[in-house]
This record gives C-alpha cells, structure tokens and sequence, in this order.
C-alpha cells in the first residue's frame, strides 16, 4: 500500500522561490510506485494550500504555485482535514519559518513523522550566531566573526562599526544571522560598503553576523543518518564571481563544482571528522549539508551548516551523494526511512510517571 508522502513547499521567507525549484526537483525524484504525493503550498502570505496527489513530475514551478480552492477549508485546516493528514511530510522549506525549527515544531505537536532536522537542530542551525558558539563549545575552528541587533546598530553604529574594523580587517562579509542560500549578504571592502551591508542585510534580519573574509578554498560535505551519520565525498566551489551569491548558486550557472574536491587525505579525514562533530552537537537528524573554508596551508575552518540543503539540479547536497553511489531517488527513499526511524525512536519515550 502506497505512504501517503505530503510535499511541504513555498513559505513565508525570502528564500520562497528557491524552496519552489527545491520542490519541482524532488518531484521528478519521488518514486510514485511507493507514495501517494500530495502537494501542500504555503505562500507568502503564510497561507496553507493542499492540492490533488500528484500524477507525476511538476513540469513547471508555476504547476507548484497552488491556486485558492474555495470550497475547502481555511488556511491550515485544509492540510489537516482534507482526505486526512499524511502518512510522513517531506519539508522542502529554506530559510525562516520553514527551517528554523517553526514547522517542525508543528509536526511534533501533531505526532507526524517528518524528514529532515527536529526543532533544536533547525532553530540553533538557522541562527548563525547560535550555531557558531556552539561549534566553539566542542572546539570546532572558525573565522573571527562579530555579531549585533537592529537595536545595537541603531543606538550604537560608530561603536560598533570600531568594533568590526578593530577585531577584523576588510574584506568582511555581512550577512542576516537566520537566512541561507546567501539571501541578503554583501561583501565589505571598505567603511562606506560594510555601512551598506549592514543597512541591506538588516532588511531580512534583526541579527547580523560579520564575519571575516581570508583566503580560501570552499569545500562541502553532504552528511546523512540519524544518531550514527555518515559522510559523502567531498566537493569544492570555484565560483567565478567574488563569492558564491544568490545569482551564482541558483541562476547564471558560472560557478565550478569539483567532485570529488582535489583535497589531501589529511584534510579529508579532519573535515568529515568536524563535519560529524557539527552534525552531533547540534543534535542533527536526517541530512545536514556542512561547509568548510581550506586554508593554503591546508588549515580546516567549519564556515556553516545548512539543515535543509537545496534539492535543485545544482543543488551540492544530492550532487555529492549521487557521486558517493546514491542516486536521487535513493536518497529520497533513504531520507524518508531515516524519518520513520526517527520517529519510532520517539515512541519510545514514556509521557507519565507511570
């Protein structure tokens, strides 16, 4: 009998287009022979829209983009009610409320096995700044960074721009603390363009993270598992473009992929070694995409984590474990097992004092 398997999509975050390409992709992933899927849009707005089980693959993103049926229940009843709640949810939902621990939270409230990071791994993994104390915590080596509020900088901009040019040098990169797929960050050559980031990052965050720029190489590692993870091979961004933006991940195709990345054995073993201390410090399930700065000196520093990586066809996630032998509708299969797995750990837990 086919799981009924509910595609979670869209959302209100400014990363809602990426997660619509995410989800496209994953369509033509799914093996229809074994779910039933059905897809559930949220829009901008934040509202829930359930529609019809799919045929097969969305042959377009505008397929996706569910129209309002009036004749169905409002907002979020509609994923509820409707023809009953799905056997397992596959959240397809980057940046704020979608990967920060929000909608998982929601699943867990309504008992639903779900793929991906609990609310713990997604809130402390979205937040840069927690993600990156917590990392110091086990010893994980980082770039300097300094951090703020929308407050701070408002009441205190001179202090903190002295701050910034004291304990870091240019170039710098300014980014919002809760959102990922490089939404909202800029590269700060000098005062007039780090006051610019900030005023420009500060659109999509009430957090800022500045961070040190060095010279590097970008790796990446895709990690997948539960509490014994594993990683895949490595791969390595050569972006073309002064760093790897928005426009360069999801829209000119300029930027070099090389799998696996042409690293010494040495730094492979310490970066997938930091890559499970990560994943396991922030009590991580299911998949994980950790990347790392390589120093010419072949110095290893963790940059970030990202708990749900893009599924786009240029996507590193699927295209590292694709190159670690597992196809794309393996690693769905893989993930929803991991879901499952998770979730009947979690019966195990006792509700009384019984």
């Amino acid at each position: 009998m086919k799981r009924k398997l509910g595609l979670v999509y869209g959302g209100k975050s400014a990363e809602h287009e990426v997660s619509l390409s995410t989800a496209r992709a994953v369509t033509h992933a799914i093996d229809y022979r074994k779910y039933e899927v059905i897809p559930v849009y949220i829009t901008y707005d934040g509202e829930w829209r359930k529609g019809e089980a799919l045929a097969g693959p969305a042959e377009t993103i505008e397929q996706l983009r569910l129209t309002r049926d009036e004749s169905k229940p409002d907002s979020i009843q509609d994923f509820l009610n409707n023809n009953g709640t799905p056997d397992i949810i596959l959240p397809l939902l980057h940046g704020t409320n979608g990967e920060d621990g929000t909608v998982q939270g929601f699943f867990e409230v309504m008992n639903i096995p779900y793929v991906g990071n609990g609310v713990l791994a997604s809130s402390a993994g979205m937040d840069k700044v927690v993600m990156k104390q917590l990392f110091a915590h086990v010893g994980l080596k980082q770039v300097p960074y300094v951090h703020f509020i929308r407050t701070q900088w408002q009441k205190d901009r001179q202090l903190l721009i002295d701050k910034m040019e004291q304990e870091l040098s240019f170039p710098m990169f300014v980014k919002p603390a809760n959102l990922g797929s490089s939404v909202g960050i800029s590269k700060a050559v000098d005062h007039d363009s780090l006051v610019k980031a900030v005023d420009f990052a500060l659109k999509f965050d009430r957090k800022i993270i500045v961070e040190q720029g060095i010279t590097a190489r970008e790796v990446e590692v895709s990690v997948l598992g539960n509490d014994e993870p594993s990683c895949s091979v490595l791969g390595e961004i050569k972006p073309v473009a002064a760093f790897y933006d928005y426009e360069a991940k999801y829209q000119d195709g300029s930027t070099e992929l090389l799998i696996p990345a042409p690293v010494t054995d040495g730094v492979e073993k310490t970066l997938k070694e930091m890559a499970i201390r990560a994943f396991k410090v922030l009590d991580c399930a299911g998949l994980v995409r950790a990347d790392f700065f390589v120093t010419e000196q072949n110095e290893v520093l963790i940059n970030e984590v990202n708990t749900m990586p893009g599924f786009t066809p240029t996507s590193m996630f699927p295209l590292l474990w694709q190159h670690s032998g597992l196809s794309y509708p393996e690693l769905i299969n893989r993930l929803i097992e991991l879901a499952i797995e998770r979730h009947e750990e979690k019966k195990k837990i006792q509700y009384t004092m019984d």
